[in-house]
């Protein structure tokens, strides 16, 4: 599946050219001349990685970031720009949560890379949420299963580290098993 990406700068040509850089990624990419035109896209699509010029006349880059930053924290951000002072990095850093600040003119391959490994980030960041949601679903049911059967949920170690479980007889076994839904195999 394909990874939506916006491009986001005030010279057409400058699109055209960070267009032109990207043909070969398997990327939908978007385009926005201007910071207002990028916020309606992130509005209407759902984007993996922003890339933004520093300097635009509506509303300089760091500013839009952040604003992306505060209504969609999970896409990454990336500031492009040819203007390069500190104060401007450290402004788009601290405002924005830059991910990457590259350079303008910049290097294709570093623009590829860079956008790559933030989608690759984002990719991460979606699956850890998602793990962090089970382990919080996971935790919740065993707090439920504990307050039926206090104890239960309580596991020691041996001397080498192995769990050592409360032996359990098979009426135990078996309703814990049809409280936690699982089938209890038939025996032939």
């Amino acid at each position: 599946m394909k990874s939506n990406i916006l491009l986001v700068d005030d010279e057409v040509s400058v699109l055209k050219a960070l267009q032109r850089s990207l043909i070969d990624e398997d990327l939908d990419v978007y385009v926005a001349e201007c910071a207002a035109e990028g916020l309606k896209l992130i509005e209407q699509h759902k984007f993996k990685v922003v890339v933004s010029d520093e300097r635009m006349p509506d509303m300089c880059g760091s500013e839009f970031l952040s604003i992306i930053s505060l209504q969609h924290p999970e896409v990454v951000r990336i500031t492009l720009t040819g203007q390069a002072s500190i104060e401007a990095a450290m402004t788009a850093v601290n405002q924005g949560e830059i991910y990457r600040f590259l350079l303008k003119p910049w290097n294709d391959t570093e623009l590829t890379l860079a956008i790559r490994s933030a989608i690759e980030k984002y990719d991460l960041e979606m699956k850890n949420r998602k793990l962090l949601s089970l382990i919080r679903n996971q935790a919740l049911k065993l707090e439920q299963i504990e307050k039926k059967h206090p104890g239960l949920t309580n596991i020691d170690r041996g001397e080498d580290g192995s769990f050592m479980l409360k032996e359990l007889n098979d009426d135990e076994v078996a309703k814990i098993m049809k409280e936690c839904r699982v089938e209890i195999p038939k025996e032939e």
